[in-house]
């Protein structure tokens, strides 16, 4: 009787155990499904924000993490509208992922006020330290951390470079987003400068292509003007459309990214965006691992290329310096 109490003990313990290992097990299990979220700015009919988004799914598929295998990967496409970016972001959150990837200081924003909980990783975020997107650039302190595309000081280099290429020109119109603290800052930022080179500027909204195209024609009714396209979501979903304006209306054209000048811009100055993108994988991986947010550090892109189409400067009659085509990381013939 004592031996059979003792024997029924023993195998209600082993039975308790086989019980609580599972779950303890599964807990532990780094290869267990992951959530991860992705809020882009842009649209998804733009090639280039997929060959973006490709950079990052190629990047997470290094570390070891397949979409559909052990993670899960649910994208939103704002298109450049604040309210979608607002209705994406909260609900990416009530998805519950572990992580959120969000692209462009116009959805970081929308996104850290859904969440103050949910790790989230930007990448091309203009001055991250100065809209308030973190406390800190070694320690962000909050639930973000990632990726800056600039600080607003490098907008002045823009129109620096425009004047250099073209110097007969005397007035600027800047592309740029209103609604949005980077647009207004790197605005602020060229304005500033304006004075120093002997240009004028006036800056032009982006909210849709009407907007665009009429400011545009208005502009290019005097002569000896130029054009800057700042950093908006909005001038990537209407991207030929302003290039073509650009050639229609014989205005030399600087660009942030080089993808605009390889189909058909004149010059850009700015950051590889697929690095971003791959560079942001891997602090998605560290977090998904257990880091934190609060302790990685916001990087800053580690070059900036400068990138000139001969083709169009001879298309508007202009001669590129030397002093430019001596520093171009790529010249596009």
């Amino acid at each position: 009787m004592a031996i059979d109490i003792v024997r029924r003990k023993f195998i209600a313990g082993l039975g308790g155990s086989a019980l609580a290992w599972p779950r303890s097990a599964r807990a532990q299990q780094p290869d267990r499904m992951r959530r991860v979220g992705v809020l882009r700015g842009t649209s998804a009919s733009d090639p280039d924000s997929l060959s973006y988004h490709a950079a990052f799914v190629q990047g997470l598929q290094e570390l070891g993490w397949t979409d559909g295998s052990n993670v899960h990967i649910d994208v939103r496409w704002a298109g450049g509208n604040p309210a979608d970016a607002r209705k994406y972001a909260a609900e990416l959150v009530a998805l519950a992922p572990d992580v959120i990837l969000a692209s462009g200081s116009t959805v970081v924003e929308p996104m850290l006020q859904a969440t103050r909980t949910v790790p989230v990783v930007f990448a091309i975020v203009a001055d991250p330290l100065g809209s308030g997107v973190v406390e800190s650039l070694s320690r962000p302190g909050g639930n973000a951390t990632g990726f800056m595309l600039f600080e607003y000081s490098l907008s002045g280099k823009w129109l620096e470079l425009l004047k250099e290429i073209a110097p007969s020109v005397t007035r600027a119109a800047v592309l740029r987003d209103p609604t949005t603290t980077s647009g207004i800052g790197q605005f602020a930022v060229i304005q500033a400068v304006a004075p120093a080179v002997g240009v004028e500027v006036r800056p032009i909204n982006v909210r849709d292509a009407a907007e665009i195209e009429r400011g545009l024609a208005a502009f290019a009714r005097v002569a000896n003007g130029g054009l800057i396209v700042t950093v908006t979501p909005l001038a990537s979903v209407h991207r030929d459309l302003i290039s073509t304006l650009a050639a229609r209306h014989k205005l030399p054209a600087i660009y942030f990214d080089r993808l605009a000048v390889v189909r058909g811009g004149l010059i850009s100055y700015g950051a590889d965006f697929r690095d971003q993108f791959r560079r942001a994988a891997g602090y998605v991986d560290r977090i998904l691992k257990g880091e934190k947010p609060a302790d990685l550090p916001v990087q800053a892109p580690t070059k900036y290329d400068l990138v000139v189409n001969l083709k169009t400067a001879k298309a508007l009659g202009l001669t590129i310096p030397p002093s430019v085509l001596s520093r171009a990381d790529e010249v596009i013939e």
